[in-house]
């Protein structure tokens, strides 16, 4: 290829803006279609006068790609235009032969403005009639693209492409001083990765991809034909229609453009001219709804990396912007979630409870002193379509809204806006922490009477013979007696807790749950987790309050974790399209990768080590310094899990709804199961047991080969005398 002499730019620069003012009158007339039809001498001048922008810092949307925890499974991608930017060395010889052959013979010889380009469109469209033939350089195009590419407004992107004189003129000023600041390799990279092929192929990547499957380096020169004679008009010549006369047509001149610039022997294009075109479609997913079926289940996590993302002011100041930077900045996203533990967490779920359910099952795992969510299966199929959904459980919207199953996009498991369930004793956990953060030792006595009147008001209108106070009882007669924190956490003994609860008032366990980050989404939980309320909120050890398995999951690993809460986490890395991390600024003007767990100490190790060995109890496990005085409530669990566990049951009234939580060293899972449409449709007793066996198993699972680690035992000061 002829290249141009570097240094005639600067020469010939002043020769053509002379060129330029001179024929003005002819890009007029070669380009008639301009509204009044004339350029005047102001607008001309100041359209000259202009200098062009930096077009080197202005790039066109990118799609961004997210990837599970191993880096090679891709989950989805978000785009508005479909487009990964890739450097001329990596596109095809062929496919740049092509589209210089198909729009611009004599790139390689004119300096941005193709001044016999613009006399023959002149000609062509005198003889026409109207505009039959343009005259835009590869050059001038590319400026075109790069102005609608870096438009803030809708007007300037109007005005970066509409037909007028003067936009004409700008485009070919703009061209010239271009080429003076790139070389002709980088702009010929920049168009190819701009231009639009139609079939929602924005840049030489995704075209090669969407009609060919395959990467740009590897496009044939039939392929690069038919691709370069796509940019001209790419509806009608668009090779993946009915009908490919069009397209093959267009790419025949192609291939013979590139035989008369000698790019293509005469005996190849004869032959080539008489192939069919060959595609190989694909089409790349966009969003969660597009999650490869084989991973289905994991668009509830998609979502929740979306809800996390609208969250996080290092892409925006507000959840638009921060909307259109996921879907246009071309973004690296390495999730957190591990396709092996997910697979594990998916097959514990479905095999306790079917799609077909009205009850909704599920389960989260966490990352201790990470916070990274390692899975989130749930037994839905994740689906806009609710056409074939079973009817609703609530009557009151019976034949109004469809049930939630087996179809939804509901954030079941949390991240979203939905409340969450009532988690039950699981709720003790906060109690048992802010006492021992107190100061109260694991061995506090208390002689548990079935029922307790409490100090606390009875907040529903209830039973009358309590003098207007909320007086809880225990699930079982074989509650009642002396316990302490091992004993009461492991029976789950509610008269216990409601008096541990009393001794180190409920504004102090409130407080530790809300550090431990549990938000309050309901208007009667908002009422009262409030400052002039919740030191009267008696029911909140026993779990009234609505919470999501996320919010569990995370709160529970911040015990594992000696203490140290870590916020959910969906990702391991974000990267910019540079391959930089993505950062945020501290209010310090620290600089911190998106990626970082956001991590507190929210009470001491001695505390953590003092509340798991209590929570060894429920598991069947042995603590080791206490006794869980002869039973517990999931005492299966250490033997299913086979190492050390900890965890907590719960049930709400009626066993309306069921949970269970339970850590190792390693990991923290969450389990419910409860109904999201109706929650008064209440599980029952018989299916209480489920969310027990599905994290015991999935903590199993997800742990097998790995070395056994032991949980640190508390202190004399923990335990007490």
């Amino acid at each position: 290829m002829t290249q141009p002499d570097p240094s005639s730019s600067s020469r010939l620069a002043p020769v053509l803006r002379a060129g330029l003012i001179a024929g003005v009158a002819l890009a007029a007339i070669a380009f008639p279609l301009v509204g009044a039809g004339g350029l005047g001498a102001k607008a001309f001048s100041n359209a000259v006068s202009d200098h062009p922008q930096d077009l080197r810092q202005v790039h066109p949307a990118q799609t961004t790609y997210v990837y599970a925890a191993d880096g090679r499974t891709l989950l989805t991608m978000f785009y508005e235009e479909h487009r990964k930017y890739v450097p001329i060395n990596q596109i095809s010889p062929y496919m740049q032969q092509a589209i210089v052959a198909a729009e611009d013979s004599r790139f390689y010889q004119h300096h941005g403005v193709d001044a016999k380009g613009v006399v023959r469109a002149f000609v062509a469209n005198q003889q026409a009639g109207g505009v039959s033939q343009g005259a835009s350089t590869l050059t001038m195009q590319y400026v075109r693209m790069a102005l609608r590419d870096g438009a803030q407004t809708p007007k300037e992107a109007l005005e970066a492409t509409q037909q007028t004189s003067v936009r004409k003129v700008r485009e070919m000023e703009m061209a010239v001083e271009v080429e003076k600041e790139m070389t002709k390799s980088e702009i010929l990279e920049r168009y190819l990765n701009s231009a639009y092929f139609g079939h929602r192929a924005y840049g030489i990547y995704a075209a090669a991809e969407i009609f060919f499957s395959k990467r740009p380096a590897d496009l044939t020169p039939l392929e690069a034909a038919t691709l370069a004679g796509l940019v001209k008009a790419p509806s009608e010549y668009d090779p993946a229609s009915s009908d490919q006369k069009e397209a093959t047509d267009r790419r025949n001149y192609v291939v013979e453009r590139m035989r008369v610039m000698g790019y293509v022997s005469a005996q190849d294009a004869a032959a080539y001219k008489t192939q069919p075109i060959t595609l190989r479609l694909t089409t790349p997913p966009n969003d969660c709804v597009s999650i490869d079926k084989q991973y289905n289940s994991w668009g509830f996590f998609c979502d929740y990396l979306k809800a996390w993302w609208g969250q996080q002011p290092a892409f925006g100041d507000n959840y638009y912007e921060r909307e259109d930077k996921l879907r246009r900045g071309g973004y690296n996203i390495v999730t957190s979630i591990d396709p092996r533990v997910q697979k594990i967490a998916e097959e514990q779920v479905a095999s306790r409870e079917s799609t077909g359910s009205p009850f909704a099952h599920g389960v989260v795992v966490v990352e201790p002193g990470t916070g990274r969510v390692k899975a989130m299966a749930v037994n839905r199929i994740y689906s806009l379509d609710q056409s074939q959904n079973s009817p609703n459980s609530n009557a009151a919207l019976r034949g109004k809204v469809p049930g939630n199953y087996p179809n939804t996009v509901v954030p079941l498991l949390g991240g979203g806006d939905l409340p969450g369930y009532q988690a039950g004793s699981t709720f003790k956990m906060f109690t048992m922490l802010a006492a021992l953060n107190a100061g109260i030792p694991l061995s506090a006595s208390f002689n548990a009477p079935y029922k307790i009147t409490s100090i606390y008001p009875d907040g529903s209108g209830g039973p009358t013979d309590c003098g207007g106070l909320w007086c809880p009882s225990n699930a079982s007669g074989a509650m009642t007696g002396n316990q302490t924190m091992w004993s009461g956490f492991g029976k789950s003994v509610n008269t216990y807790f409601v008096w541990l609860e009393q001794k180190v008032g409920v504004d102090k366990v409130v407080e530790m749950a809300e550090k431990l980050g549990l938000k309050w989404r309901t208007d009667i939980d908002k009422t009262l987790a409030s400052p002039m309320k919740r030191r009267l909120w008696g029911s909140f050890t026993l779990g009234v309050s609505d919470v999501t398995p996320l919010e569990m999951a995370g709160a529970y690993a911040a015990v594992a974790a000696d203490g140290r809460y870590c916020e959910p986490l969906p990702v391991l890395s974000v990267s910019n399209p540079d391959g930089t991390p993505a950062t945020y600024q501290t209010a310090d003007g620290t600089t911190v990768p998106v990626a970082k767990g956001r991590c507190q100490q929210v009470f001491s190790p001695d505390v953590a080590r003092a509340a798991t060995d209590a929570a060894r109890c429920p598991t069947g496990d042995k603590p080791a310094r206490g006794g869980c005085g002869g039973w517990s409530t999931a005492d299966s669990v250490r033997g299913t899990v086979g190492r050390p566990v900890a965890g907590k049951t719960g049930t709400t009234d009626s066993t309306r709804s069921a949970w269970f939580v339970g850590y190792t060293p390693e990991l923290a899972a969450a389990s419910f199961i409860s109904d999201p449409d109706n929650p008064n449709n209440a599980v029952g007793d018989g299916q209480s047991n489920k969310p027990v066996d599905t994290v015991a198993n999935t903590l199993k699972g997800a742990l097998k080969d790995q070395p056994v680690r032991q949980f640190s035992a508390p202190s004399d000061a923990m335990v007490g005398s």
